[in-house]
């Protein structure tokens, strides 16, 4: 599928003038926005998903047109099919692990058992292995836990595009390695394109095909995951 992403988007505030000018074609399925904090990945993908609108620009994703500033198209969130997984995983803390992971398909919301989900879900369920964490709410599971229910509703609405923000920054070490190795597999087994925002060479490493360094707002190189130099971002 290809990924056409042409914006321009100028942000004023009290501490921070900034000039995103992203300029991004390819017909890679999972990419990696790779650069400092600060230097524009969140708010690239934010205009991607819909959550902020940028100056100037187009969007494409497939066929689908998600933005285009001449001709005034601005699909809503809702209509751009996009599962957006962000860093804390955004699990609703009153909300069992079913509840969440059921929470975008306007359908048993208050299912308490995977035998009683919508097929989507379950998929996802039994795919994570969850079915003995249901009941729990999020202060209740772990790390690797929360991650697999955000990963089970995101992907139980079959998105077109699969977003990931910094998935891996909030975990030790250990289980960051051994999630990016899940992660990676999931990639392998489901035919989703990902953009992933990261400023950890070992994670654009093992989970996008091409690399995009992003810089001040701007995309100063683009490269192969092979080749990614792992010492300066």
């Amino acid at each position: 599928m290809s990924l056409n992403v042409q914006i321009q988007r100028t942000v004023i505030s009290e501490s921070r003038h900034f000039e995103l000018n992203i300029q991004i074609q390819t017909e890679a399925r999972h990419i990696a926005l790779y650069g400092p904090s600060g230097s524009g990945k969140s708010l690239t993908v934010q205009s991607v998903a819909g959550l902020l609108r940028p100056d100037h620009g187009r969007i494409q994703i497939g066929d689908q047109v998600y933005f285009d500033s001449e001709k005034g198209v601005n699909l809503k969130p809702r209509e751009r099919r996009v599962a957006y997984l962000f860093q804390d995983y955004g699990l609703f803390p009153h909300l069992t692990a079913a509840q969440n992971i059921c929470f975008g398909l306007n359908t048993g919301l208050f299912n308490r058992s995977v035998r009683d989900m919508p097929a989507a879900a379950q998929r996802w369920v039994e795919a994570f292995q969850l079915e003995s964490v249901l009941n729990s709410y999020p202060a209740q599971l772990s790390g690797g836990q929360k991650q697999r229910c955000a990963l089970a509703r995101a992907l139980a609405i079959k998105p077109q595009l699969l977003l990931l923000d910094e998935p891996l920054a909030a975990l030790d070490q250990d289980l960051r390695t051994r999630l990016r190795a899940e992660l990676a597999q999931l990639q392998s087994q489901i035919d989703i394109p990902t953009i992933l925002i990261t400023h950890d060479p070992e994670d654009a490493r093992a989970l996008a095909q091409e690399v995009y360094r992003i810089r001040d707002g701007r995309i100063i190189e683009c490269c192969t995951s092979a080749d990614l130099d792992l010492v300066t971002a």
